[in-house]
Parts: structure tokens; C-alpha cells; sequence
């Protein structure tokens, strides 16, 4: 089967000759056989290393550059980023001719980087009991290789059907849990019931294999991170008393971070509120790439693209510190963009990305307790991040649908940028809704910039430029044009999908 060349063993020596920072360090495997490299815990641990450098910073163009495109690309085809259409990297994808082009190299990119760390995985599991050293050692590798595959499945489940509340048994993906080669024979298409029993599966198994485990980073997966990810599968199926109770103990020890410090950038993982990222390094820093799209206000960043929908601002007190944020642009070709400075470089380009926060959990307990019907313990939860962010406590009335949707909008504030757009919307049944910045002549609503120069002026302000699917039919819940599609190598070597 040839597109499961992608998944073959001989990824990992590949994998491993990438060079990483202190406890990422990998060995020089590229020259070391299977045994060899699954000989010790130890150095089967360096497989997980070089699949996590991988899988976060490389890539076959600027615009897809790791586990980012997914992110990036979440954001793109949702509400709130107004994406420049004359800017590289995402154009598509917000005008969603991107993703469900089969034959286009972001859908192959995806998949392939999703199968081939899955497969890697598989091979840590598979051989890493038969390996020598402690079996706390083997507990930590086995618990982080389930995590890491359970997370490349639960994005499979989150991008490439709708939600699982709308149809448990609709077909998704395939399944592999053992190790693949050339010659492997492609599987069917296993059902979001099946991928979402597995990633359950992976995640209570690593929760108890990392019991013992202290890391000394937040790239490596430990067992809040576990708890994390469970929450968000119990969220997404619908099991809401696990996901308040798996995000609770995901947060704890992550306090939120004070307003001042919101303002820094989103770009260093020693944050207090940051359970999960990828740090970047001078030496390896690929990733930071994806920083060129995020950061519209820093004077080096290339793209400038992720604008903000200027009804996206609207959705803010004007005392909450995430207000203070915006901008309308006034540089040459950018007069009337409004900027949201959440994302800001570090010194020599380089930023810090961030997967899983203590905002989010709270955001998960909240949502869980409301539609659970919990809807007091859930203001509760809501408003103390809220607080955090100086905003004004939610005071409206203690109504399940109202709280749910204080919630989500919540979300969207909150987690702008993270890439969390897209999915929200899939596992919702929610829509996509982006309107012209135009008041009810239907003329272009006039803002205040000020030029380089200095001088102050009124120009239309610009917003989303994309108002329908590429049919020209409108936004609407359960759309295929939501769903990431199966690439048209994947479809054409295996014939059993």
C-alpha cells in the first residue's frame, strides 16, 4: 500500500536526527538498527523526542510548518480572524476551498503528519515492555507514547467528521494501533464511537502509567496534561461530569495569569497558566514561523494576517484587559484593520507555543456544569476567569441555554488565536458568522487611525471579505465544507476507505 509509506518504520531514524535541547536532546539513531533503538527505555524515549520535534517543527512550506497548520488553520475558517486574502499562508482555507480539496497539499501534509506520529507511537508501545531499564522508566515512555496518539487521534475525530453528539457511528478514519510499513494493508474507516473508545482507552491508561512521573519541561505530556485532554473528549462526548472533574485537576497548580501579564505576548511557555506547549529556541525554532501569521503588531512579523473581526471587539467590556489589546491599524496598506496584539514575537522572532491552558479548563468546567444543569456552579467557574481578566462577572439570568452560550462566547474570547475556532464550531453544530463591517445604509462603518506620521484620521474600517462557502450557498451548521478531507493518495492506495 504505498501511501502508508508515511507511516513505515523508517520515519523514526529519520525523526531522530533532529537536534533538540536539553531533555529533547535525541540520539544519533540514524545510525543504529530497530533493536538498537528500542534496546533501552532510555533510548526508545529519544523515538518520542525526535516524533514531538517533528511533529512541531517541520514542514514542507512556511505555511505549514508542524502541529501549528492545524491550529492555524482552526482559526482561519471560523468567526473571528478576518484573514488578509492577499497575504500568504491561509487564504484558502478561510475562503474553506483549502481543506476540503482532496487533492491540495494541506489535507496530505495533515494527514500524513497525524499517521506518521501515530505510527511512531505505535512502535514505542508495541516494543517498549520488551526493553531494558526500570519500569518506572517504561511506565513514563508508555504513558507519553498512548498520550501522544491519543491526541493525534482526537484530532482525527475533531476535524475529519461533524460532532459526535450529532452521529456517534459515522465513519471518520482509520484505526492503527500497531505498527504500519509499506506493506501494511490499509484499514476502513473506523466510526467516531470506535476512535473516541480508543482515545479513552490511551488517555486512562497514560493517566495511571504517569502517576510517578515529574517532568521537567511542558513539552513532555504528564498527568495533567492527560487530565487535560480527557477533558476535552468528555466535552466532546457529551460526558459532562468527567470533563468538569478531568479539567479541574488539569488546572490545579496552574493559576491564572494577572492582566498585566496577558499582555506580554503568548509567547513564553514558563507562564504560570501554561500546562502544555512547545518552547522554541534560537537553534530550533521552525515553529515559530506560525508566530508570522498571529502577530500583527511586532515591526519584524512578515504577514500580519490574522486580523480581528471588528465585531469581535464589540463581544469585550471595555475595562477588560483583553480590550486593551486592539487597534485599529494605521500603517500604508493596512489603514482600517483592527489588530488584536495577543501575540507578540520575542526578541529574534522566535515565540513559544501554546497548546493547553488553565483558562481553558476553566472554560471546560463551565461549560460541563451548564449543561449538566449545574448552572450556578458554573457561573461560579465562569466568573472567576472573568475576574481574572477584569471583565464583568456574568449577572444574567441562571438559565441553562443562557449560561451555555456566555460560555461559548467566553471561548471565543478567551482562546482567540489557540485554534480552537473551527473545532468549537464542528462539535457545537454551531456555524460559521461573518457579516460586512457596514452600519444599516450599507455603508462602510468610518474608523480612527493614526498614520506613522502621526496625523489622525477617519477611514472604512475592513473586516471579513468572505461571507459564504465557495457554492455561494450560506454559513450553516454541519457543512462539509467544515471537514478536513481524506487526501486523494490516502483515498487512491487504500482501497478498503
Amino acid at each position: 500500500m504505498k501511501k502508508l509509506k508515511y507511516l513505515s518504520f523508517a520515519l523514526i531514524i529519520v525523526l531522530s536526527l533532529i537536534s533538540c535541547e536539553s531533555d529533547l536532546e535525541t540520539a544519533p539513531t540514524n545510525q543504529a538498527n530497530e533493536a538498537e533503538v528500542f534496546k533501552t527505555a532510555e533510548s526508545a524515549e529519544t523515538v518520542i523526542n525526535g516524533t514531538w520535534a517533528k511533529f512541531n517543527d517541520d514542514g514542507p512550506t512556511y505555511a505549514n510548518i508542524g502541529y501549528s497548520t492545524v491550529l492555524r488553520t482552526s482559526d482561519a475558517m471560523g468567526s473571528d480572524v478576518a484573514v488578509l486574502t492577499n497575504k500568504y499562508g491561509f487564504p484558502a482555507a478561510y475562503a474553506f476551498t483549502d481543506l476540503v480539496n482532496s487533492a491540495g497539499s494541506r489535507p496530505l501534509f495533515i494527514w500524513s503528519l497525524l499517521y506518521s506520529t501515530i505510527n511512531n507511537m505505535n512502535n514505542v508501545i508495541t516494543r517498549i515492555d520488551g526493553a531494558e531499564g526500570s519500569q518506572e522508566k517504561k511506565n513514563q515512555v508508555k504513558g507519553q507514547a498512548k498520550a501522544l496518539r491519543a491526541f493525534c487521534y482526537l484530532n482525527l475525530a475533531s476535524f475529519y467528521q461533524f460532532s459526535y453528539l450529532k452521529d456517534k457511528t459515522a465513519l471518520t478514519a482509520p484505526i492503527y494501533t500497531e505498527p504500519t510499513t509499506t506493506n501494511s494493508v490499509g484499514k476502513k474507516r473506523a466510526s467516531l464511537e470506535e476512535i473516541y473508545t480508543l482515545i479513552k482507552s490511551d488517555l486512562t491508561d497514560a493517566d495511571q502509567l504517569l502517576q510517578n512521573y515529574s517532568r521537567n519541561n511542558k513539552d513532555k505530556i504528564d498527568r495533567s496534561v492527560v487530565n487535560g485532554l480527557l477533558a476535552r473528549v468528555y466535552l466532546n462526548t457529551g460526558d459532562w461530569t468527567k470533563a468538569a472533574a478531568s479539567a479541574k485537576i488539569a488546572r490545579n497548580g496552574y493559576a491564572l495569569m494577572i492582566p498585566e501579564k496577558y499582555k506580554e505576548g503568548f509567547n513564553d511557555i514558563s507562564n504560570g497558566e501554561w500546562i502544555w506547549g512547545h518552547g522554541q529556541t534560537q537553534e530550533q525554532s521552525g515553529e515559530s514561523y506560525a508566530f508570522h501569521f498571529l502577530d500583527v503588531s511586532s515591526s519584524g512579523s512578515y504577514y500580519y494576517s490574522f486580523m480581528a473581526d471588528p465585531y469581535f471587539k464589540d463581544l469585550f467590556d471595555t475595562n477588560d484587559i483583553r480590550y486593551s489589546l486592539f487597534s485599529w491599524d494605521g500603517l500604508p496598506g493596512r489603514e482600517g484593520l483592527l489588530r488584536y496584539a495577543k501575540f507578540k514575537f520575542k526578541a529574534n522572532l522566535i515565540a513559544d507555543i501554546v497548546y493547553m491552558r488553565a483558562a481553558e479548563m476553566y472554560l471546560i468546567e463551565a461549560e460541563a456544569e451548564a449543561r449538566n444543569g449545574n448552572v450556578t456552579n458554573a457561573v461560579t467557574v465562569l466568573n472567576q476567569l472573568k475576574s481574572a481578566r477584569n471583565a464583568n462577572p456574568y449577572s444574567g439570568a441562571l438559565v441553562q441555554n443562557e449560561v451555555i452560550k456566555e460560555v461559548l462566547i467566553e471561548r471565543r474570547k478567551e482562546l482567540f488565536g489557540e485554534g480552537f475556532s473551527l473545532s468549537d464550531i464542528i462539535r457545537t453544530q454551531g456555524t460559521v458568522v461573518r457579516k460586512p463591517f457596514t452600519n444599516s445604509n450599507g455603508q462602510p462603518i468610518q474608523v480612527q487611525i493614526t498614520t506613522p506620521a502621526g496625523t489622525v484620521k477617519n477611514v472604512n474600517g475592513r473586516g471579513h471579505s468572505v461571507f459564504a462557502f465557495p457554492d455561494q450557498s450560506a454559513f450553516a451548521p454541519n457543512s462539509r465544507y467544515y471537514l478536513f478531507s481524506i487526501p486523494q493518495k490516502e483515498v487512491e492506495n487504500n482501497p478498503n476507505l
